[in-house]
């Protein structure tokens, strides 16, 4: 039996370097995220199409050990989405994971309304430093894609555009996909026309991935604009959850918090990861110990 062909994202530029790019295929991520949360489709495709912004996000991070969390709380009823992403894995989480939501008059699925964008998305990006950088920006549309590109004009100075597809059919995650190129400083107004000339060709990203793979994809979009690839690089959906990281969370409770427990919870308490669902049982005697550390801390 053939094994899925793992996820992958590529590092490209266009004409000579005025355009840095990355090509992400996040099918196998995508579908692990639906399992875990028991998604339904609009919130399979929003939380998907979540995932991939940041893990593109992540993945221009200058170090390994640094992260992005992004939040994207919009009003409507699917309720607050919350992505964490490095340089080669992400995680997220959603609100309301079960909502379901009547189509488009198109047939497509109602991201958009399901989001809502009365309110803000958050990034904060964790590169080592004693402060991290946080930036916000109003919603544009709750579409996801062009909420990033957003982002990316008003918080970062940098043109953008994105393309984000996830294609589901009831509980399964057929494909799902992105695109980001960035035009660098110098570029050309004509290089800057010719993509916006384009962009229509990878709209439907995550239905074209079901026909043809993304390198395939990738020179068709791009043919004559000297298109490289500079390097690639899994993606996977990975949690750093642990048991310790739980225990340093309940101790960050403080003492007036965890003495409650104690007295409230005669079995203990149990702490779910909200990103891969894991539990942790702590007893009493968990607790008590953790107490003394809250204490001598």
């Amino acid at each position: 039996m053939n094994q899925p062909k793992k996820d992958q994202m590529l590092h490209i530029t266009l004409m000579d370097g005025m355009v840095r790019g990355l090509l992400l295929t996040a099918t196998n991520t995508v579908a692990e995220a639906a399992a875990i949360h028991c998604t339904s489709p609009v919130a399979t495709a929003a939380l998907g199409r979540s995932l991939m912004g940041t893990a593109m996000m992540g993945a221009m991070l200058k170090t390994d050990d640094a992260s992005v969390t992004v939040t994207i709380d919009g009003g409507g009823p699917i309720g607050k989405i919350v992505c964490v992403a490095d340089h080669d894995s992400v995680r997220g989480c959603v609100d309301n994971p079960h909502l379901e939501m009547p189509l488009r008059p198109d047939g497509k699925l109602s991201v958009g309304m399901a989001v809502g964008n009365a309110g803000r998305m958050s990034v904060v990006k964790d590169v080592g430093m004693k402060n991290p950088y946080v930036g916000q920006v109003q919603l544009y549309s709750g579409e996801i894609a062009e909420d990033f590109a957003t982002y990316y004009v008003q918080s970062e100075q940098t043109p953008t555009l994105q393309s984000l597809g996830v294609l589901v059919n009831g509980e399964t995650v057929l494909s799902a996909g992105g695109v980001l190129l960035q035009p660098l400083p110098g570029c050309p107004d004509s290089v800057i026309s010719e993509l916006e000339l384009r962009s229509p060709l990878m709209a439907d990203i995550s239905r074209e991935l079901c026909y043809e793979p993304m390198e395939d994809l990738a020179k068709k979009w791009f043919d004559g604009l000297k298109y490289v690839v500079l390097g690639e690089s899994e993606l996977s959906y990975r949690c750093n959850c642990s048991r310790s990281r739980m225990e340093r969370a309940l101790i960050t409770l403080g003492q007036e918090e965890l003495t409650r427990m104690i007295q409230d919870e005669q079995e203990g308490a149990e702490l779910t990861c909200h990103f891969c669902k894991k539990t942790e049982k702590f007893t009493q005697h968990d607790l008590i110990k953790l107490l003394n550390q809250a204490t001598r801390g």
